[in-house]
């Protein structure tokens, strides 16, 4: 009973040691041992630039879409979309919603005349070339007809479309009543700019020349968008709907570029009670996506 005791007494003074209470504050050596081992210091962490960029867009596409949600209350139905050639990223505002597109279909019928004079190893003649002018600079309604069955009517858009990765976009016999999405404009727009593009560059260059000269009584709605120094393209579509209680379809697509920019940018919407009021609503919503996205 003795030598149990003192088995017993000596693990209480082993335990006191390793736990530092005696009145030598714990000179054991497990207890020097916690003491001076190095206490490892915290790696620093945080948001890796591409991180904070996406948080800081995140930020800007949720405050521009509480902001046309608020201006959209009581006005017009629209859509609008944005790419940016620069980051590679796609805002869109109610961007799967289809419209019909009126005279900006224009834009699809070019860029199929530019891929079917392509496919025959040509260049445009020069009544295709006084057509094209026609139709884009001056959005003349023959011209189009005419080039709308120059390249094979319902059957050659549709199947230029496809080549152009255009996937929500219905073409119909009556050119002007085509339907088409926001998002779908600005892969078109995108397809008369980047290298890549089944459009040559003598193509793109040709498009961008007749989108960048339209009539002056044109030269509204993604222009607007464009600061002073900035180059800009467009092609625009009005259009008095008697289906919609005589109100006006007005759409604007077009391109914006600069030092620090290069957007495509489109505007669908239809149900203005006015062609001018139209025009504003148009202007305002590409503004709006200047102004919240900071391109």
């Amino acid at each position: 009973m003795v030598a149990a005791a003192g088995i017993l007494g000596g693990s209480v003074l082993v335990a006191k040691g390793m736990l530092g209470d005696g009145e030598g504050g714990g000179t054991g050596p497990l207890a020097g041992s916690f003491q001076d081992a190095p206490k490892a210091s915290p790696t620093p962490t945080g948001p890796t630039p591409e991180e904070l960029a996406a948080i800081e867009r995140a930020k800007r596409v949720k405050a521009l879409d509480a902001a046309l949600k608020t201006y959209a209350s009581g006005k017009p139905e629209f859509s609008v979309a944005v790419f940016d050639r620069k980051t590679g990223q796609t805002y869109a505002y109610r961007g799967d919603e289809k419209y019909e597109t009126a005279s900006v279909v224009k834009v699809q019928v070019l860029a199929c005349l530019l891929l079917t004079a392509q496919d025959d190893n040509r260049k445009l003649t020069s009544s295709e070339k006084t057509l094209a002018d026609k139709m884009i600079r001056y959005s003349d309604n023959a011209s189009t007809t005419s080039l709308f069955g120059r390249i094979g009517r319902y059957t050659g858009l549709t199947a230029c479309n496809k080549r152009l990765g255009l996937t929500q976009t219905k073409v119909n016999s009556s050119w002007g009543l085509t339907r088409t999405t926001v998002k779908d404009q600005v892969k078109l727009l995108d397809q008369l700019v980047d290298d890549e593009s089944e459009l040559s560059d003598a193509s793109r260059t040709y498009a961008h020349k007749l989108m960048s000269t339209v009539s002056p009584d044109q030269d509204w709605g993604v222009p607007a968008v464009a600061k002073t120094d900035e180059d800009a393209t467009v092609k625009n579509g009005w259009l008095q709907r008697s289906t919609e209680s005589n109100l006006w379809i007005i759409n604007t697509v077009g391109q914006v570029t600069g030092d620090e920019t290069d957007v495509s940018i489109a505007v669908l919407s239809h149900t203005n009670k006015t062609m001018n009021g139209g025009m504003a609503l148009v202007e305002k919503v590409g503004k709006m996506t200047r102004t919240y996205l900071k391109y």
